[in-house]
């Protein structure tokens, strides 16, 4: 593919870039488009898929060996959902090409302990494996190094770690093959250092924080919003209002002292695209305003990008400009996870009614309320600063490791951030540590327990001895049953790429 560039960005000029390369007027913008390199890169606005207003923009670049990526962004103005678009690219991108370029060493852990000592080596069994998985410290996996935030010394993680997509690992998979599969959390991008690692750090404890406490597991607590300050958040809460959108915001968890939050829906317009029901908005922050003006944001964002990635060609052809689809027709469908594919295509298929009554248990449940005012906070304004709030997060992870991948700079920064032992992708993957079981016991779940699995579904859990002490005995978690309570709400989970189901519906032709 040819590349189009600039004379500043390498990047592509043309009507598609959205506000323009040549405006001057986002600084943030020309930094991700210069540090994703040469390419041909666009943007968009798509949120006249939806009648909120609020702007989301689809983002893409295409290097010139044809790999192209995507990403969407959002935000209280356009040029905020303009640069968000653009951070997400760089979180694909940067830090996959770093670890591209990363030595690996084919080792066991044990091996690698002898050699370089417990401290310089991530425990795999600290990054939360999958319940059951085939794991001994004598197998053999590949390692990359990172770092550690707090003092620089370099630590060994197994690649799958710190990877975030499966194409980020080049080569072959180590004799018994990967531990589990790679996952998106953890990444950051951000004009500075520590705003990316906070980006990335809030992103961790979100998802530690409802791992189990949201989608098929949702608890049911409804945030009553009796004292919400953030104009943002109450202009967009009006909108949504005005629209017939009735808006659920609920609370997954205050681990670490922090509002973990998260926001659905329902919408009163029997004209809407479905799945717009399937929405939702996540956020964590010390700030409880924070956390809810970007769960709302991002839930406005989501019913518009979930039209856009998973409905009809034509759909997308509205907003989109000349030659957008053509490009994305140019290459062949990425592989996709089959029960991402197939749990989305039945999506698609359904009416609103019948999306509801999926939603209805446990989604949309209302089982108890909490005050806004109740939750955790900080002083307006107190971590406004992204060195200040990075600091504060830190604290707050006192007892926990934090290893970085790190790229970029001096004005885009983009970060891979692992801590080892939170949690994440319990009801997808099954990975499940000390931290999950502990949660699911204290909710009287019947996902886990302790002592040896009691049937055929229910795997062990991979803890070290101290973990089994304090939870007071082995423990497992049955993944056959976590399976079939998520059953066809998986898509809340994983989803397949943009346009991958009305493409592999016409036969991958389009």
């Amino acid at each position: 593919m040819s590349t189009e560039a600039n004379t500043e960005a390498n990047t592509d000029t043309s009507a598609e870039a959205g506000t323009g390369e040549g405006t001057g007027r986002n600084a943030a913008v020309r930094a991700y488009r210069r540090a994703l390199g040469p390419g041909r890169c666009g943007d968009f606005d798509i949120g006249a898929l939806d009648r909120t207003g609020v702007p989301v923009v689809s983002a893409d670049h295409t290097d010139p060996a044809g790999r192209r990526h995507a990403a969407c962004g959002y935000g209280a103005a356009p040029e905020q959902a303009r640069t968000g678009a653009y951070g997400e690219l760089a979180e694909e991108v940067l830090p996959a090409r770093r670890l591209a370029a990363l030595p690996r060493r084919l080792a066991s852990y044990a091996e690698l302990v002898r050699e370089r000592g417990r401290d310089r080596v991530a425990d795999p069994v600290s990054l939360t494996l999958p319940a059951g998985a085939g794991y001994t410290d004598d197998r053999p996996l590949e390692w990359v190094p990172l770092r550690r935030l707090r003092t620089g010394e370099e630590v060994l993680v197994p690649a799958e770690f710190a990877a975030s997509d499966p194409g980020d690992l080049p080569g072959g998979p180590p004799p018994g093959g990967w531990l589990t599969t790679p996952v998106t959390n953890g990444l950051g991008a951000g004009d500075t250092r520590e705003r990316a690692l906070s980006h990335a750090l809030l992103e961790i404890l979100q998802r530690d924080g409802n791992a189990t406490a949201h989608r098929a597991m949702d608890r049911g607590v409804v945030i009553e919003p009796d004292e919400v300050a953030d104009p943002v958040t109450r202009r967009v809460l009006d909108r949504l209002r005005s629209a017939g959108v009735t808006v659920l915001p609920k609370l997954a968890s205050t681990a670490f002292g922090m509002a973990d939050v998260h926001v659905v829906g329902t919408d009163a317009d029997p004209a809407a695209p479905p799945l717009v029901l399937t929405a939702c908005g996540e956020a964590a922050h010390p700030d409880r305003e924070t956390a809810l003006r970007k769960a709302v944001l991002e839930y406005a964002s989501s019913r518009v990008r979930k039209i856009f990635f998973h409905g009809p060609l034509e759909t997308a052809a509205r907003v989109a400009p000349p030659g957008y689809l053509e490009r994305e027709l140019s290459a062949p469908v990425p592989a996709q996870e089959p029960r991402a594919l197939a749990a989305m295509a039945a999506w698609t298929a359904m009416d609103a009614a019948g999306l509801r009554a999926l939603l209805e248990p446990a989604v949309l449940a209302r089982r108890s309320t909490v005050p806004f005012s109740a939750l955790p906070t900080v002083a307006a304004g107190a971590l406004a600063d992204p060195a200040v709030l990075l600091a504060d997060l830190l604290e707050r992870l006192a007892d926990f490791d934090v290893l970085v991948l790190e790229t970029g700079g001096p004005e885009a920064w983009a970060v891979k951030v692992l801590v080892p032992g939170t949690e994440v992708e319990t009801m997808s993957y099954g990975r499940v540590g000390e931290r999950g079981v502990r949660r699911l016991l204290e909710r009287g779940s019947e996902l886990a327990g302790l002592g040896p699995p009691p049937g055929p579904g229910a795997r062990p859990v991979h803890l070290r001895p101290e973990a089994r002490e304090r939870l007071g005995g082995p423990a497992w978690f049955d993944a056959a049953a976590a399976r079939r309570l998520v059953g066809p709400l998986y898509p809340l989970y994983r989803e397949p790429a943009r346009h991958a189901v009305a493409r592999l519906a016409a036969g991958g032709a389009r």
